[in-house]
């Protein structure tokens, strides 16, 4: 298994839930290679460095083994190794989601005329 598509990889290494999201993650930048954006069509070899934002978090991996087959979390686990910057980053900021909610996550539907003063004396 030496030629999978970048695309696929990432799928099969549960980074993205479908294909055609990691195809578009690609195609918009979201995943580089070496700090370079690259295309979907691309092949992963074994070594790569990976730079990858898959919405919810920014992971840096180094490919370990190559597959085209998406099984279990576990499995997937085995395909790449995170870096240990990009450990402690994505640590760092979870924490900080923690600590600093979000001043709109407690209303729920669209926002009152009441809500939106609430919101904005919050930011100011």
């Amino acid at each position: 298994m030496d030629n999978v598509r970048i695309d696929k990889w990432l799928w099969a290494a549960r980074f993205f839930k479908t294909r055609s999201l990691a195809t578009d993650a690609v195609d918009t930048g979201k995943v580089r290679l070496d700090g370079e954006r690259i295309k979907p069509a691309r092949t992963v070899k074994l070594e790569d460095k990976l730079s990858i934002d898959n919405g919810a978090d920014t992971w840096e991996v180094r490919v370990l083994r190559i597959s085209d087959v998406r099984g279990g979390a576990p499995i997937a686990r085995t395909l790449y190794e995170e870096t240990e910057e990009s450990v402690s980053k994505r640590e760092n900021e979870a924490e900080a989601r923690k600590l600093y909610r979000e001043p709109g996550t407690t209303i729920k539907g669209r926002p009152t005329k009441r809500d939106r003063r609430a919101i904005s004396k919050a930011g100011e």
